[in-house]
């Protein structure tokens, strides 16, 4: 079995040792130690790297595998390892960004399924290279996601189509909508960090440049620490102020932007004269994405979507489906597409009722509404000659047909059908209508659904307003 050495400044990091290649022994042998600089290779004694994943400002990534666990399961190992001359302050901050991303895996890891768990976190103490030195190491253990990257996707196979960025705002804005609620802004969302597993599922990774804005009480407010990789950070990150979910958003347009223009580098498309992102003359998108994608790209954060439920609500995810098109023939690998993570609505939500039918349904509704109330009207009024009792009678029987539609036990053809059902009735048992003739019936029937269908559209107007002011 070959274990790949962590030390950075290893000459000869493979190490091969045939006495492991047997599980049984493997579960069992004592520490294996590098043959080129002694490091001791069996990480906290149960964790084997195998092969280095790569290597970026805050350390090294390594593909290893956990002989405690019954399959030998394997994980990533991550090794704390800033890149360049730091002073210690800086290392510092560097060392807590680390030791954060172990506390906030741990607290939202398990907590949701598209960002990966935390295994371990523990540091390493060993000698150094040089004589009666020692260096110390920091480790985090966290769960493999087996797959490819954003960034290495599109690399393999050229732009993004528009389905599959809407694909990713529905996988990946939940995500941001659940860490935003535990008051965490994530800060560096950018193709590379998320990651496509082999069955299609999108991960949010990397939390190591994460900010708690509400347990940092030796902190001005939410401020920014400098953290943030170039072009993907809006103004407010740059300058080191302060940081909001609408941070995040901006960032998460701007993946999508690049996905779609096939660009690698964010920079190249930023206007310094208008101070905005000029990419639309790149790409042809519906006029829906590219009217959201830019208000997540403005410049001030309070001009953005303020969360990504606003941004969900925008494209109105809850009743339209997106075509699968994690699926790509360039990528034999992927096998299955399991059903998009549910969009979490928050139970005290005042659009969490509204938000589950489209604009469509919801018009169609209330005209069905209003038909059925005007027919129920005439043929209990023609009955009981009462207009009290007609009016408490009608309003009980249309509150239930309402109440159904609501809970969707009624819809779509079943309207059609109940309303020409009792308009049958009606016509069939001249007592029902009293002194009306049938066309007079289905004027005042079609008035009533034509003034259903403006006073909704009118309060739906009204509640989008007042869901942009507020």
């Amino acid at each position: 079995m070959e274990i790949y050495c962590t030390r950075p400044q290893c000459p000869r990091p493979q190490n091969h040792f045939v006495d492991l290649d047997n599980d049984a022994t493997l579960r069992t042998a004592q520490q294996k130690y590098c043959t080129a600089c002694g490091m001791p290779l069996i990480l906290a004694g149960r964790y084997l790297p195998i092969k280095l994943l790569g290597r970026g400002g805050f350390g090294a990534a390594f593909l290893s595998r956990d002989r405690y666990t019954p399959g030998m399961r394997q994980c990533v190992v991550k090794q704390f390892l800033p890149a360049g001359n730091l002073s210690p302050t800086q290392l510092k901050l560097a060392e807590n960004l680390f030791e954060r991303e172990a506390v906030v895996l741990e607290e939202i890891g398990s907590q949701h399924d598209q960002i990966p768990n935390l295994f371990a976190f523990f540091p390493v103490i060993v000698p150094g290279l040089k004589p009666k030195e020692e260096d110390q190491f920091f480790y985090l253990v966290q769960e493999y996601i087996d797959g490819e990257n954003l960034e290495e996707e599109l690399t393999r196979k050229g732009k993004f189509s528009e389905s599959e960025v809407l694909f990713l705002l529905r996988s990946i804005l939940p995500v941001l909508q659940f860490v935003h609620s535990k008051g965490i802004i994530h800060r560096d969302i950018k193709p590379s960090n998320i990651m496509r597993h082999r069955n299609g599922k999108l991960f949010l990774l990397d939390f190591g440049a994460v900010k708690q804005v509400t347990n940092s009480p030796s902190e001005s407010g939410n401020s920014s620490t400098g953290i943030y990789s170039l072009g993907f950070a809006p103004p407010e990150q740059m300058s080191g102020g302060k940081v909001f979910p609408s941070t995040d958003l901006y960032a998460l347009a701007v993946t999508v932007v690049l996905l779609l223009t096939g660009e690698k580098d964010a920079t190249q498309l930023f206007d310094a004269y208008s101070n905005q992102l000029q990419w639309q003359n790149k790409v042809s998108v519906s006029p829906q994405l590219a009217e959201i994608l830019d208000k997540m790209l403005r410049s001030a954060p309070n001009q953005r979507f303020q969360s990504a439920i606003e941004v969900l609500e925008a494209f109105d995810f809850s009743t339209q489906p997106i075509p699968d098109t994690s699926l790509n023939h360039n990528q034999p690998q992927v096998i299955s597409q399991p059903p998009p993570a549910p969009l979490p609505q928050p139970s005290t939500s005042p659009s969490t009722s509204v938000s589950q039918f489209s604009t469509l349904e919801l018009l169609a509704g209330s005209a069905f509404s209003g038909f059925e109330g005007a027919l129920i009207s005439i043929a209990f009024l023609s009955l009981l000659k009462s207009p009290a009792v007609t009016f408490v009678i009608s309003a009980i029987v249309l509150g239930i047909l309402i109440f159904s539609q609501t809970k969707r036990w009624i819809e779509k053809w079943d309207l059609v059908i109940i309303s020409a059902i009792t308009l049958l009735i009606i016509f069939f048992v001249p007592l029902l209508r009293g002194e009306l003739v049938i066309q007079q019936i289905v004027f005042i029937s079609l008035a009533a659904s034509l003034v259903a269908v403006a006073f909704t559209s009118l309060f739906r107007l009204i509640y989008k307003i007042l869901s942009l002011l507020l």
